[in-house]
């Protein structure tokens, strides 16, 4: 657990100083709101859920147009190589921290609970029973047959805290005044990154001076007249093939959380560009559309945390 909780938080901090570090949060954001001259549209609804800003929306009630207010993040000005840099939190910085604060509370209340419930009946119940057995299933069916088996389960804590960290950011984008903090590449990009340094360190320690080999292409089993060729050939394909994996990674979970957002404003827009006719079928599709992204949220979350696995495991084994 505790090897969980440290992995946790370098996933959050790192995450929450990339998204600090997006453009477009100089000093200019300190303008206070400005009132709503036009009528809201879709889009004004929507995409709050996805663009980052320095304006963090609260729900209130104003008007039967404005039902939400706003309020200005603080703003950390720094002065880099003579240009203003705000590392003051943005509303994807919040919500990657509540992501964050979310995952580790309830891991650690859930295993306080399991040692209660196992200490009383000999066996855990309830929310804990549920989040072990995930917990389980993920560990023994989908991580450990990629990761190898001596050593390999060093590695499960770190894909099981990119599951539920990531799992709980997609989820805050269903959330009414809430934030897709992984529809932004920033986030997305960085969360490959550690997972990209978290493979080439594996590789490391479980190769030694052999990790050389997955960077430079030396079929060891040809004459030399061939080896030479091969090996200026296929070594910039070894060193590309290893920025290609965080590179989709970074694209796939982005592009997906981006799209469903995307969907949902189309078939909403067509409401204000046809008329209130085609409300029925809009309203039903965006609906069906926001029960999809449900079950996209944990599939891609899935999905991010097994090609982590993936990729561990294919350079721990590289050396068959």
């Amino acid at each position: 657990m505790k090897r969980f909780l440290l992995v946790l938080t370098l996933v959050s901090g790192v995450g929450c100083a990339a998204g600090a570090l997006t453009p477009n949060h100089t000093a200019q954001a300190q303008e206070p709101l400005a009132p709503i001259h036009k009528k809201l549209g879709p889009a004004d609804i929507i995409m709050p859920h996805l663009v980052d800003s320095k304006h963090l929306e609260l729900p209130c009630f104003r008007n039967l147009e404005e039902w939400g207010c706003a309020i200005m993040l603080p703003t950390w000005n720094v002065n880099l190589a003579g240009k203003t840099v705000d590392f003051g939190p943005t509303k994807h910085v919040v919500f990657l921290f509540l992501s964050a604060v979310i995952v580790g509370l309830m891991l650690v209340l859930t295993a306080r609970a399991h040692v209660r419930s196992t200490r009383q009946t000999g066996r855990p119940r309830g929310f804990a029973a549920g989040i072990e057995g995930v917990i389980f299933y993920l560990r023994n069916t989908v991580y450990m047959p990629v990761l190898g088996g001596h050593g390999g389960e060093k590695y499960v804590p770190f894909c099981l805290t990119l599951f539920f960290f990531i799992a709980i950011c997609n989820l805050f984008g269903l959330v009414p005044y809430g934030s897709t903090a992984t529809g932004n590449v920033a986030v997305t990009g960085t969360l490959a990154a550690i997972t990209f340094v978290t493979v080439e360190v594996a590789g490391m320690r479980a190769l030694g001076k052999g990790y050389i080999n997955t960077v430079v292409y030396w079929p060891h089993d040809m004459p030399l007249g061939m080896k030479l060729p091969l090996t200026l050939v296929m070594t910039p394909v070894e060193i590309i093939g290893k920025f290609t994996k965080p590179f989709a990674l970074t694209i796939r979970l982005f592009a997906n959380m981006v799209a469903g957002h995307v969907i949902i404003l189309v078939l909403i827009g067509l409401i204000f560009m046809f008329g209130w006719f085609v409300a029925p079928p809009a309203i039903a599709m965006a609906l069906f559309i926001m029960l999809l992204e449900l079950l996209v949220a944990f599939i891609q979350a899935f999905i991010f945390s097994l090609l982590a696995a993936v990729f561990i495991g294919q350079i721990r084994a590289s050396h068959h």
